[in-house]
């Protein structure tokens, strides 16, 4: 969770009380958040002044600046009322153009003024710090969103979002009086500290984003640098925010959340001018959008939750409290919920009964036995999957535990299997070449543990009981589903199939399931191996297992079809065998393995 630093004498001013820290602590334990550190010791006998480190949840981005959680505190200790947020009506409101270009890059644009603010040092520092803490969580390192802020009046409306060419502008980047294009600004922040860690996000684009004003003037070619000509200061009083991103729900947020949180210093505190954006589609958009969104909320599932007995209007004040608007209705089990600009966390009705509780305090909720008394167990393919797992320790087999991601080559190619696109879950936007797709098999993460330690002496026995991952339109949920398999590797000087295939031997054993012929029909269970043609195996050398499960009675059996069915007992659950030459190469070894895989939840 992120942890944000607020001056301690200005926090505790605006709560109108001096708190010790356990006071404050309390206070923040009431509320929701956590004090992390007072360092009021710490800077005592030097210039510092008193920091109070405050972590906060993840999803409660209004409350990742100093005036967030002042205003925060201040509503619920009953302080101030919720502030209502509004939109100024200019005589000419500010026009952005957006090109169609734009749409290569990073399609969406939203805008919006401060007027006559009023900064201090302090102010001005949590300004930034704010920018700086949504470019970090919410807009995951400026990939999703991007913020620019500008001096208004030194730049002058309308403005347009192009994309172009990296060499076909050019600009004073901030802090520096030289001009460079978008190529050398790429040059010139390549081993920038702060900067360079996010060239990646644009650098292999044919075109760049860059903002104009009606001049031809730069003003930010987000995400990464903004123009030093329009750069804020303690001077400025009239703001010009810009934000790009390739979402349209993290966009809303972040502006949303800047302008809210710093309306409150403009010369009509919780005012903001609005900025027209115009759409190559002709299609246009009034940001930032401040309107409140009317929800509601049953009281009976609020006290049912809680255990509480509250009336509607008790409700309705404890609500107030955490910043919302609540009114009662004609029905008295329904409140009519108004949430504020400020909380995209509140998606649904549990979440205001979880604001609810929380004005009313989490250590005041009655305590209760639950009308049930069950006793916890295993799930049963855990259990197996434990038991699995001793014995091969017991065997002498090390457990190694590899990511559950990995690339796509490392899952095929470097298996020799081919992907028919309908397998593999892919990640839509891996944040490495690394971690391209859940994986469907153990063993690329076994070989790879091997690689990493090739240094040890041989023989090498590695194995891993865990979960891969398979599409499945059958599961209309999540339209996938996990397998827990078991794998393991056997590394030496000679293949050692014989190993590998004793501890498939020993594994049945332990499971009570007895070797049987494949012709045997009459066996009621038991399994097999039979050769197999296998691309990751050396030819010749692999086997697929199979498990006979029991007869069917052919008594309650509806049709010939049902017959056929049961009498197709023999599953396939895994294969066996000497890795292909080309699959140890893949993997950068030099020694000759052998390896198993098989489905574990077919023995449940």
């Amino acid at each position: 969770m992120p942890t944000v630093s607020v001056d301690k004498a200005l926090l505790l001013e605006g709560l109108e009380r001096k708190y010790t820290t356990e006071e404050f602590d309390e206070l923040c334990f009431q509320f929701g958040i956590e004090l992390d550190d007072d360092t009021t010791e710490e800077v005592k006998g030097t210039d510092e002044r008193p920091q109070l480190k405050i972590d906060i949840p993840a999803n409660r981005y209004d409350l990742l600046c100093f005036e967030g959680i002042l205003r925060a505190l201040r509503v619920f200790l009953g302080k101030e009322k919720p502030p209502k947020y509004q939109l100024t009506a200019p005589q000419e409101m500010i026009t952005v153009q957006v090109e169609p270009a734009t749409a290569q890059i990073r399609p969406f644009f939203a805008g919006a003024v401060l007027r006559n603010v009023k900064f201090t040092p302090e102010r001005y520092n949590s300004f930034i710090d704010l920018q700086d803490k949504l470019h970090q969580n919410l807009a995951r390192q400026r990939t999703l969103v991007a913020i620019g802020t500008h001096d208004l009046d030194t730049i002058k409306a309308p403005f347009v979002y192009k994309a172009l060419p990296p060499g076909e502008f050019s600009f004073a980047p901030l802090n520096r009086t030289e001009v460079y294009t978008g190529k050398g600004l790429m040059e010139l922040y390549e081993k920038d500290r702060h900067l360079g860690r996010y060239l990646h996000i644009i650098r292999d684009s044919p075109v760049y984003p860059i903002i104009f004003d009606k001049k031809d003037r730069v003003l930010s070619m987000p995400p990464i640098i903004n123009s030093d000509h329009s750069k804020i200061s303690l001077e400025t009083r009239n703001v010009f925010i810009d934000t790009t991103a390739v979402d349209q729900t993290k966009l809303d947020i972040v502006i949303n959340i800047i302008v809210t949180m710093f309306s409150e210093y403009c010369a009509e505190p919780f005012t903001v001018e609005p900025v027209r954006v115009v759409y190559p589609d002709g299609r246009e958009v009034i940001t930032p959008n401040l309107e409140s969104r009317s929800t509601n909320l049953h009281v009976s599932y609020v006290n049912r939750c809680t255990g509480v007995k509250h009336t509607a209007q008790q409700m309705s004040e404890l609500l107030t409290r955490m910043g919302h608007v609540a009114t009662t209705t004609q029905d008295s089990d329904i409140l009519n919920v108004l949430v504020p600009p400020t909380r995209p966390d509140i998606l649904h009705e549990c979440d205001l009964m979880e604001d609810v509780a929380v004005a009313f305090g989490f250590d005041n909720l009655p305590k209760t036995f639950p009308t049930t008394n069950t006793v916890g167990g295993p799930l049963p393919i855990n259990k197996l999957g434990d038991i699995i797992r001793r014995e091969c320790a017991y065997a002498g087999w090390v457990e190694v535990l590899p990511l559950i991601l990995c690339s796509h080559d490392e899952n095929f190619a470097w298996m020799k299997r081919h992907d028919d696109g309908k397998t593999a879950i892919v990640l839509e936007n891996p944040k490495t070449a690394e971690y391209q797709i859940v994986r469907t098999s153990l063993l690329p993460g076994i070989l790879k543990t091997i690689r990493e330690n090739k240094n040890h002496a041989l023989p090498m026995q590695a194995f891993e009981v865990s979960d891969v991952a398979f599409k499945d339109p059958t599961e209309t949920e999540r339209m996938a589903r996990n397998e827990r398999h078991v794998a393991a590797v056997y590394c030496n000087k000679a293949a050692g199939f014989e190993v590998i295939h004793g501890l498939l031997d020993k594994l049945m054993l332990m499971l009570n399931i007895p070797r049987i012929s494949p012709e045997d029909r009459d066996s009621a269970t038991g399994y097999y191996i039979r050769e197999a043609n296998e691309p990751s195996f050396f030819p010749g050398r692999a086997a697929h297992i199979f498990l006979r499960r029991p007869f069917l009675p052919a008594e309650g059996l509806d049709s010939m079809k049902d017959m056929s069915n049961a009498l197709e007992r023999d599953i396939q659950v895994g294969t066996l065998g000497v890795l292909h030459p080309d699959v140890l190469q893949a993997f950068e070894l030099a020694f000759p393995c052998s390896a198993l895989e098989f489905n574990l939840e077919a023995f449940l």
